[in-house]
């Protein structure tokens, strides 16, 4: 069987991998959420410069950009909402990583006292072995 520390290792490196994930999608969340909001600006300049498609079509090019922002909008709450789980997620990896630290600490004060004990049991056994005639 593994020790609390390692299962906690490896628990703490799983952690560390979410919250990289959660940081990786709400990167990519953000980006997103530009990209539409520079398309809306995009078609807006587009319209307001006279394009002669955006004059025989305006209400096409208006509901392109409401649609643009409406994206760029649910792309900022889902990049919000991944933000939250990066907050979560680093609380949890500082509970785990304090939990492994006291567990190695104890794993590694039991090796001590295991190797005291058996120090003083030889010892003790070598003076019994040396007092026989």
């Amino acid at each position: 069987m593994t020790s609390r520390a390692s299962r906690l290792g490896k628990l703490l490196e799983v952690q560390r991998q979410m919250k990289a994930l959660h940081e990786t999608r709400r990167a990519g969340l953000l980006a997103e959420a530009v990209r539409a909001e520079q398309e809306a600006a995009d078609i807006a300049a587009r319209l307001d410069g006279g394009d002669a498609m955006a004059t025989m079509f305006p209400e096409l090019y208006h509901r392109r950009i409401d649609a643009a922002l409406r994206l760029a909008g649910e792309r900022k709450q889902a990049a919000q909402d991944e933000a939250q789980k990066v907050s979560a997620a680093t609380l949890r990896e500082k509970r785990i990583a304090q939990a492994h630290r006291e567990a190695a600490g104890w794993e590694e004060r039991l090796r001590e006292e295991r190797q005291r004990l058996d120090t003083i049991t030889l010892g003790l056994a070598g003076q019994k072995a040396s007092r026989r005639p």
